[in-house]
């Protein structure tokens, strides 16, 4: 809304010309989130805490978790709310590509909300069926991969460390578009599991992908870099710029020892994003080396559940593996830093594919 009230009066002044660019608006809307995530935190907090709505511990296996029984949970739609907020002060809001990111985020953010109460609220066991929350995540994500194919996004797949790797999926790109939404999303739902284990990797994730938002909506660069140039996607470094500043909040109060967790209607809503931005700059096969720490913590689930029904064995003494290395006895902040470590490095490689092709 401040771009588009404030960028016309750049004609009575030139002070308002800065409204124009994507960095300064993205810079702000990083500050808009982080600011707003301090204020309403703490009121969150204690809301959550007069409404009895705490985190539910699996008491036959996490028993070093006993202590977070009860803390707050759902403080993901506290992500939501900020980063919404900023996006409709400094985004271009006539910029389809911010409505489409909008509409994946909010809708798996209400599918998680609808699990996360009737788990912490109604104290339905398990939630959501999964059938039905799984055919919800993939109606959002078809849904928005329909409107991309018909405003006529690229069907062309990249590879990264190759310059002239590149398949045209044609009709296919819309199932695949999907996928790599609904994986997202799934992914970081899974590495949500210790504090800020998942919100870190975000915060890298996101700089990465704001980055590359800007990089491919830039025609000059994109021709100089040897990426597809998507026009106006550049538009979505303001997006995530918004999501790096909530993360960033949400972290100063998720951090070891959580005074408050993300619940579904964060993971599911930021993992859909993450996805979503990969579709649009034309990054998605990038997405599992920047969110190569997601990839392996949803890996991990699949490996071991596939071991254990075709062979009785389980391949780590947990699944996710970040309960695997607790098991073996690695302090929980050790976990924490050791994966965001892991992330960072991740999100550097990730940005080298850039040149090196």
């Amino acid at each position: 809304m401040l771009y588009h009230f404030l960028f016309p009066l750049a004609k009575y002044h030139t002070i308002f010309n800065v409204f124009q660019y994507i960095t300064f608006r993205t810079i702000y809307a990083a500050l808009t989130a982080l600011v707003l995530s301090f204020i309403i935190g703490p009121y969150l907090i204690e809301r959550l805490k007069k409404m009895n709505v705490g985190e539910v511990v699996r008491k036959d296996v996490l028993t070093n978790h006993l202590s977070k029984e009860g803390t707050p949970t759902m403080g993901g739609a506290m992500i939501l709310l900020v980063v919404t907020v900023s996006v409709f002060l400094w985004a271009n809001l006539t910029n389809a590509y911010v409505w489409v990111v909008i509409f994946v985020t909010v809708g798996l953010g209400a599918i998680g909300f609808v699990d996360d109460y009737s788990k912490v609220v109604t104290r339905k066991k398990g939630g959501m069926r999964g059938g039905v929350k799984l055919a919800s995540q993939v109606a959002v994500a078809l849904a928005a991969a329909i409107f991309l194919y018909h405003i006529n996004i690229s069907t062309v797949v990249t590879v990264p460390f190759f310059k002239d790797v590149a398949v045209d999926l044609k009709y296919f790109y819309v199932p695949f578009a999907a996928l790599v939404i609904v994986g997202a999303s799934n992914a970081v739902n899974l590495t949500d599991g210790l504090d800020g284990l998942a919100i870190g990797p975000m915060i890298m994730a996101a700089g990465t992908y704001m980055l590359l938002a800007y990089l491919v909506g830039h025609v000059k660069i994109a021709n100089y870099l040897h990426i597809i140039y998507v026009p106006r996607a550049g538009e979505l470094a303001v997006f995530a710029g918004a999501m790096v500043g909530a993360s960033l909040g949400f972290l100063w109060f998720n951090t070891y020892p959580a005074q408050v967790f993300m619940g579904d209607v964060g993971s599911l809503s930021l993992g859909g994003a993450l996805g979503t931005l990969a579709v649009i700059t034309k990054n998605e096969v990038l997405l599992l080396v920047v969110g190569g720490l997601f990839v392996v913590e949803a890996l991990s689930v699949i490996f071991q559940v596939a071991s254990f029904k075709f062979t009785g064995k389980r391949v780590f003494a947990m699944a996710p593996i970040h309960h695997h290395y607790e098991l073996k006895g690695w302090p929980e902040p050790k976990i924490i830093v050791r994966f965001w470590i892991i992330s960072i490095i991740l999100a550097l490689v990730a940005i080298s594919t850039l040149k090196i092709r």
